[in-house]
């Protein structure tokens, strides 16, 4: 009978030694398991890497180079460059390119409005060599400014060869397209076309549907770029968003298409699963007006700056504690704006994130002649 008892009583120990162990690892997110040459899955706030596999390896990336052709598109419009309602003629190097294309024809006209349709729903090569352009003079120029862009990126790996990606020798890796990702999703407007499933041109007359069967069939889709060769096989940028939480997943070199949605899909769904979008608020009320000393104010108002989003793993928000830190008082002048003291955002002994708290209006010196008409006003009051 003791012997059992010790049996049991071992047993016991063991189960309760082991348990915290398999709950700590229950914690650990499986990471995702995605296909392909190349992967990366970044959120599109930070820039934080949350996933990735081999993602710095040089690799063709087909019609994925678009996504740069549209960044300097985008920006030229907000230089006033270039206008939405812009009407431009295709030339016959832009007509013959052949490939993915919606069969411009030589001295045919189109909107930029239109042409951006057809790049990012159908990923028309003409239309990207049209507003390659229209931008540098000719695709050769642009090219130029194609790579000029990538490396005020940092995009490393990186070399562009033509505006619509049919050059397989150009090459890219998968955290350089997860960088001009962004940069392009920093531009609202652009999801007014990577968003569309189904559309038309010429006023009907040409039907679009999207390359990316994940802007029909995945929750919170927002783009971005497909591409496809021989050379470079399957490849994608997927962006989406849910709750406030955008993402980015690129996938690169897959042997079949189903790979590569399935891969992005994968990473997606990681992202979106074991991360979350954190936007901590501050009440002014706790932010105590600051003394001010020689001022002719006696007290200043501070004001914080508005908090920047953090990504955290989902739950951890609880455990986010906010630390203000302002100073017994301040000389006078102050000036408005200046940094009075900090918000910070700490996560046990880690900090987060710090915000500058500011004088929210300026407070003058008191001089001698100030001091003069207060005195005077006293004794004729």
């Amino acid at each position: 009978m003791k012997w059992k008892l010790r049996c049991i009583s071992f047993l016991c120990a063991v189960v309760w030694l082991c348990c915290p162990l398999a709950v700590a690892a229950d914690t650990v997110p499986a990471l995702p398991d995605v296909g392909g040459e190349s992967a990366i899955l970044i959120d599109l706030a930070g820039g934080t890497v949350l996933f990735e596999k081999n993602a710095d390896a040089r690799l063709p990336i087909a019609s994925v180079t678009k996504i740069m052709t549209l960044l300097l598109t985008m920006e030229a419009i907000d230089r006033n460059l270039l206008g939405y309602d812009d009407v431009l003629t295709c030339s016959s190097e832009a007509a013959s390119l052949g490939g993915s294309q919606i069969w411009l024809e030589t001295g045919e006209t189109m909107s930029v409005d239109d042409l951006l349709k057809a790049v990012a729903v159908v990923s028309a090569n003409d239309a990207c060599a049209v507003l390659a352009e229209a931008l540098a003079g000719s695709i050769e120029g642009f090219v130029q400014q194609m790579n000029a862009r990538a490396a005020e990126l940092g995009m490393e790996n990186t070399q562009f060869l033509d505006c619509c990606g049919l050059n397989d020798e150009a090459y890219s890796s998968a955290r350089d397209v997860a960088v001009m990702s962004r940069e392009l999703m920093k531009h609202e407007a652009i999801t007014g076309y990577t968003t569309i499933w189904m559309d038309t041109l010429r006023g009907g007359e040409s039907e679009l549907t999207n390359t990316n069967k994940l802007i029909r069939f995945y929750e919170g889709a927002t783009g971005l770029k497909t591409g496809t060769t021989s050379t470079a096989g399957h490849c994608l940028s997927a962006t989406a968003e849910r709750n406030g939480l955008g993402l980015c997943a690129v996938i690169l070199g897959c042997e079949t298409t189903d790979e590569r949605f399935g891969g992005a899909r994968k990473m997606l769904d990681y992202g979106f699963a074991n991360y979350a979008q954190y936007t901590p608020a501050t009440e002014e009320t706790v932010l105590a007006r600051v003394p001010v000393l020689h001022g002719v104010e006696c007290e200043v108002t501070p004001t914080a700056d508005a908090a920047t989003p953090l990504l955290l793993r989902r739950g951890e928000e609880g455990q986010i504690v906010t630390e203000v830190t302002l100073p017994k008082d301040v000389e006078a002048p102050v000036l408005k704006g200046q940094v009075l003291g900090a918000i910070t955002l700490k996560k046990g002994e880690e900090t987060l994130a710090a915000y500058p708290i500011r004088a929210a209006a300026a407070v003058e010196r008191v001089n001698f002649w100030k001091a003069l008409g207060w005195l005077w006003q006293e004794i004729s009051g």
